[in-house]
């Protein structure tokens, strides 16, 4: 059962899902969505990461921490700029944590995390793997400033991330600039 508002899924990987767990963080008001340590709970439930231990006030702190240090790293992807040094120090010791593997009936599984800490170890190696291979160049960040989500485009044609909301504002504020030349002309 949610505790509040949906949670977004659509961004290509679980890495990127986090991200967008702070909406509009680029304008005056951001949203954050993880309120709560029962809120990041209700989050690594849904992307099949739930932890043997409840998630605490601190692993919700380390939680934003890591989402906060991916960002920085995804925009600066994305943009083609260089990295921030501290920011990847920091994505890096947070991907240090081991995945324990196991066979199930012949099949080979990942054992659940037994902490919020081995959680975000996965969702931070999964995202240095995808920000430094081949997918990379895939991640397209929002148009929307106030946004700027980074998600996966496969296709290399969106200009706005999955919500409608931002794709909204971007094709008025595209249609009153259309409207505004033509009127000066």
């Amino acid at each position: 059962m949610s505790t509040g508002p949906e949670f977004r899924f659509d961004g290509g990987a679980t890495w990127l899902d986090l991200l967008a767990t702070r909406g509009r963080s680029f304008g005056a008001r951001p949203i954050e969505w993880l309120t709560s340590p029962a809120r990041l709970a209700e989050w690594l439930a849904r992307c099949h990461l739930t932890p043997s231990q409840p998630p605490s006030a601190a692993d919700l702190a380390s939680a934003r921490e890591l989402r906060e240090t991916l960002r920085s790293l995804a925009l600066a992807t994305v943009s083609g700029t260089p990295a921030p040094a501290d920011a990847v120090a920091d994505a890096q010791r947070w991907a240090s944590g081991a995945s324990r593997l196991r066979l199930v009936d012949g099949q080979l599984r990942r054992e659940s995390p037994v902490t919020t800490d081995e959680a975000l170890a996965r969702i931070a190696r999964q995202a240095l793997e995808q920000l430094t291979g081949a997918e990379r160049d895939q991640l397209v960040s929002c148009a929307e400033q106030d946004c700027r989500w980074v998600f996966l485009d496969p296709t290399g044609r969106r200009r706005w991330c999955p919500s409608p909301a931002c794709a909204s504002r971007g094709r008025v504020r595209a249609l009153r600039a259309r409207r505004k030349a033509a009127t000066q002309s």
